[in-house]
C-alpha cells in the first residue's frame, strides 16, 4: 500500500472515532417527570423548585385552592394549575416555584375552579406550563415534608413523644408510588459512633423530644389555678374546675399522677416565659408545627366537666398529626367579630372583666384558619377595629393583642356599632372567608344609647349572626330612660333565646364562656347566616305554551313548590318571583310579594295555564326587567327556565344579558326542548346549570339536584 494511501485511511479514522457517541454518552438527557394525584399539595414537597404530572379530572374532586395567581401552599397543586390556565381538566405537566408567604391571599373563580380567600400564610407558590428551559433538569424524584410523628413506649407507662427519625429508612406516608423520597445522606450518629448511614432494614435510632417534663403545667393553667387557690384554699391539682377548651386535651396519668396538659398547641408563640428552673433544654422541645390532637374521652364534655376524667381509657392516645396548617376547630369554622362595650359607664375594673371573657373565649374556640377565626371591635361614641380576622391565626396571638387593648370611653352606641362591622368588618380584605358563617356578638353593659332595629336588620340581610350578652340590665326605674325597649328581640334575628345570653352580673360573665362558645360553633342553627337557603332572589321562568298541557303544568307548578319548599322563605331570606310565557309574558307575582312559606306555596297552586306558542328569549328579558331589575344588591340572583320546545324567537342574546347583570341562569328541558337553547340559557352548562328530562313526571327527581347545585356553588364562593 502506497504511503499516501496508509496517509488517506488514518486521516479517515481519526474523523470517525471523533465523532463517535460510544455508550451514548453524548446523548440529551431525558427530563422525568414524577406523577402526582389531585390531592397533592404544594406544601407537602420539600423542594424549591420542581416539575410534577397531574392526573385527569382534578377539578371534580373539588380539592381546595386558596389565592389567585399567587397561591397558599396548603392549596392543591392541580387545581391550582387549572385555576391559573396552565393546564386544563384533563392533566397534564406543571413547574412548581415555591416563595414567601403573603399577608392575603385573594380568591376568585376562574376555568371552572372556585379559589379561596385566606389570610396570612407563611409559604406561597406559582404555577408554569411544564416547559423546561433548554438545558434545566428538575428533579426526577419528590423530597416530601415527613407528617407523622412516633409514639415511643418508655417504661410501664405509655408517652405521647415527638420523635425525629432520619428518612433514611423511613418512606413519606400515603405519597404516589413514583414520587418516593430519595435517600439522604446526612448520617445518623451517636457520640460514639462515626459510622455512615446504612439503608438496611435495621430499626431506625430515633431522637424523642418530650412534651413537657412531669409537674410542669401551661402558664394559662397556672395562672387560673393560683386565683382559685388564693380563693377557695385548694390545692394545685383541685383549684381548676374551669371552662376552657385546654382542659379538654391532656396527655395520660403519668406515674406521678399528675394530668399534663398537651403543650403542642402552644409551642409556636409561647407568650409566658418560665423560670430557669422549669426551663427545657433546646434540644427537647416539640418539633414547631405540630397541631394539636382534639380527641377527648367520649363521655367528657369540654363546655361541662372542666378536666375530663381519663381513667379508664388507653393511656396511648393518637399521636398529633404534623402538618402544614395552623391550628384551630374544624368542626366550629366561623368568621367571629366580637363587639365589647368601650363606653365610660362600664368602668376599669369591668372593662378588665371583659377582656378577661374575651381571653377566655379565644382559648376556647381554639382559633385558626381550619376552625373559628376572630376579630375585635370596641364600641363606643365610634366603633374602631382593634384587630381584623386575618390579622391573627392562634389563640396565643390573641391573647396578649386583647390584653393590649385600651378602654376608649364615650356613649354605648351599639347601633352604630353594628352599622360599622355590616359595612366595614366581613370583607375579603379583612380575612372574611366566603365559606364560614359571619357571627357578631356583642357586649353591652346595660342597655344602648341608640337604636339598634334598623341597623340590625341591615346587618341580618347581609348574613351575619347576631349574638346578645347583655350585662346587668337596667332596673325598673331606669327602664323609662332606655331608648329602645326590647332592643334585643328587634335585633336577632330569632327570638327563641337561642341568640340571646342575658348575665345577672359582671361576676357571672365567665360562665357564659362555654354556652356562648357552643352556640356560635352550632353552624347547623346559625338561621340569620347568608347561606345557600336564606341569600337569594330566585325567578321561575314557566313554560305556558300549548305543546304543555294542563295537566303537565300542575306538574311542572308542583316542582316549583318543591323546590321553593327547600328555602327559608321571607323578605330578608329567599324571595320568590314567576312568570309565566307563551308569545307574551305575565308576571304571576313579584320578589317579595308573599313572604312566607305558606302564602307563597298558596300562590303557586293558584297560578292558571295559559296556551299559546313559545318565545322563551322574550320571557328571559321579561323576567330581567320585571324581576331582577328590583332585585337587592345582597342576593343571589338565580333564574329557573323550564320549556318543553324549542323557542320561536332567539334565546342568546337574551341569556348572554341577564349573565352579564350577574344572574345564575339554570335551564330545563323536557320531551321536545332544544338542547342548544338550553345550554345557551344556563350561566355554565359544564356545571350542571343544564338539565334534560324525558318526561314531565320525572320531574321530582331534579329537585335534590338543583338544591345541592345552589348550595355547592355557594358554599365555595368568598363573600363580600
Amino acid at each position: 500500500m502506497s504511503k499516501s494511501t496508509l496517509t488517506a485511511v488514518f486521516i479517515a479514522f481519526l474523523l470517525t472515532s471523533s465523532g463517535a457517541k460510544p455508550n451514548g454518552k453524548n446523548k440529551k438527557q431525558k427530563q422525568v417527570v414524577p406523577a402526582i394525584e389531585c390531592e397533592m399539595r404544594a406544601g407537602k414537597i420539600n423542594l424549591p423548585e420542581f416539575i410534577v404530572k397531574c392526573p385527569g379530572n382534578c377539578k371534580e374532586t373539588k380539592e381546595k385552592v386558596y389565592g389567585t395567581g399567587v397561591f397558599a401552599s396548603i392549596s392543591s397543586i392541580c387545581n391550582a394549575a387549572i385555576h391559573s390556565g396552565v393546564i386544563t381538566n384533563s392533566g397534564g405537566k406543571v413547574i412548581v416555584m415555591k416563595m414567601a408567604g403573603q399577608a392575603i391571599y385573594k380568591g376568585s373563580f376562574a376555568n371552572g375552579v372556585r379559589s379561596l380567600s385566606l389570610p396570612n400564610w407563611r409559604e406561597s407558590f406559582s404555577v408554569s406550563v411544564g416547559k423546561p428551559k433548554k438545558g434545566v433538569i428538575y428533579p426526577s424524584t419528590l423530597v416530601f415534608v415527613h407528617s407523622r410523628p412516633t409514639i415511643v413506649k418508655t417504661g410501664e407507662t405509655k408517652d405521647l413523644s415527638y420523635s425525629t427519625v432520619s428518612p433514611v429508612t423511613e418512606a413519606p406516608e400515603a405519597e404516589p408510588s413514583t414520587t418516593t423520597a430519595p435517600p439522604t445522606t446526612t448520617p445518623v450518629t451517636t457520640p460514639t459512633s462515626t459510622a455512615p448511614p446504612t439503608t438496611t432494614s435495621a430499626k431506625p435510632r430515633v431522637t424523642v423530644h418530650k412534651v413537657r417534663e412531669a409537674g410542669s403545667s401551661h402558664p394559662y393553667f397556672s395562672s387560673v389555678a393560683r386565683q382559685s387557690q388564693s380563693a377557695q384554699g385548694k390545692g394545685p391539682t383541685q383549684a381548676f374546675r374551669g371552662s376552657s377548651v385546654y382542659a379538654n386535651r391532656f396527655l395520660p396519668r403519668t406515674n406521678t399522677g399528675v394530668h399534663r396538659p398537651d403543650m403542642s398547641s402552644t409551642i409556636r408563640r409561647q407568650p409566658h416565659v418560665p423560670s430557669a428552673s422549669a426551663r427545657e433544654p433546646e434540644d427537647r422541645k416539640p418539633p414547631p408545627e405540630t397541631s394539636p390532637s382534639r380527641e377527648a374521652p367520649a363521655e367528657s364534655n369540654p363546655f361541662e366537666s372542666g378536666f375530663p376524667n381519663t381513667r379508664g381509657h388507653d393511656s396511648t392516645a393518637r399521636a398529633p398529626e404534623i402538618s402544614d396548617r395552623t391550628h384551630g376547630d374544624p368542626t366550629c369554622k366561623v368568621d367571629i367579630a366580637f363587639l365589647m362595650d368601650g363606653s365610660w359607664s362600664i368602668g376599669k375594673r369591668r372593662f378588665k372583666i371583659q377582656k378577661d371573657f374575651l381571653v377566655e373565649v379565644s382559648q376556647a374556640l381554639n382559633v385558626g384558619v381550619e376552625g373559628a377565626m376572630m376579630g375585635i371591635i370596641q364600641y363606643g361614641d365610634d366603633a374602631v377595629t382593634e384587630f381584623s380576622l386575618k390579622q391573627f391565626s392562634s389563640s396565643n396571638d390573641v391573647k396578649p393583642a386583647i390584653s393590649k387593648i385600651v378602654q376608649k370611653g364615650g356613649l354605648s352606641h351599639v347601633g352604630k356599632a353594628l352599622s360599622y362591622i355590616n359595612k366595614h368588618f366581613f370583607s375579603d380584605a379583612n380575612g372574611n372567608r366566603g365559606g364560614a358563617p359571619n357571627v357578631a356578638v356583642v357586649l353591652v353593659d346595660g342597655w344602648p344609647t341608640d337604636r339598634v332595629e334598623e341597623a340590625s336588620r341591615l346587618a341580618r340581610e347581609s348574613g351575619i349572626n347576631i349574638f346578645f350578652v347583655t350585662i346587668e340590665g337596667p332596673d325598673e326605674n331606669e327602664k323609662q330612660n332606655v331608648v329602645e325597649p326590647n332592643f334585643v328581640d328587634k335585633a336577632v334575628c330569632r327570638t327563641n333565646g337561642f341568640y340571646s345570653l342575658p348575665i345577672t352580673s359582671w361576676f357571672a360573665l365567665r360562665k357564659a364562656v362555654q354556652p356562648l362558645v357552643k352556640r356560635v360553633c352550632d353552624t347547623d342553627r346559625l338561621m340569620c347566616s347568608k347561606t345557600c337557603l336564606n341569600a337569594n332572589d330566585i325567578a321561575f321562568v314557566i313554560d305556558g305554551s300549548s305543546s304543555v298541557g294542563t295537566g303537565n303544568f300542575r306538574t311542572v307548578l308542583q316542582f316549583v313548590a318543591n323546590v321553593t319548599r327547600e328555602f327559608e322563605i321571607s323578605d330578608t331570606d329567599t324571595r320568590v318571583g314567576i312568570v309565566q310565557y307563551t308569545y307574551e309574558q305575565r308576571l304571576e307575582f313579584a320578589f317579595g310579594q308573599h313572604n312566607n312559606k305558606a302564602d307563597l306555596l298558596n300562590a303557586i297552586k293558584r297560578i292558571n295555564y295559559w296556551s299559546g306558542g313559545t318565545s322563551t328569549g322574550a320571557a328571559i328579558t321579561y323576567a330581567a326587567d320585571q324581576l331582577f331589575s328590583k332585585s337587592k344588591p345582597n342576593k343571589r340572583k338565580i333564574m329557573i327556565v323550564i320549556t318543553d320546545g324549542r323557542s320561536y324567537d332567539d334565546v342568546r342574546a337574551p341569556a348572554l344579558a341577564v349573565h352579564r347583570k350577574g344572574v345564575i341562569a339554570y335551564s330545563i328541558g323536557i320531551a321536545w326542548a332544544a338542547q342548544d337553547e338550553l345550554e345557551y340559557i344556563a350561566t355554565d352548562p359544564d356545571r350542571e346549570h343544564s338539565f334534560f328530562v324525558d318526561e314531565f313526571d320525572n320531574l321530582y327527581k331534579y329537585v335534590s339536584k338543583i338544591i345541592n347545585n345552589i348550595c355547592n356553588e355557594f358554599n365555595s364562593q368568598p363573600r363580600n
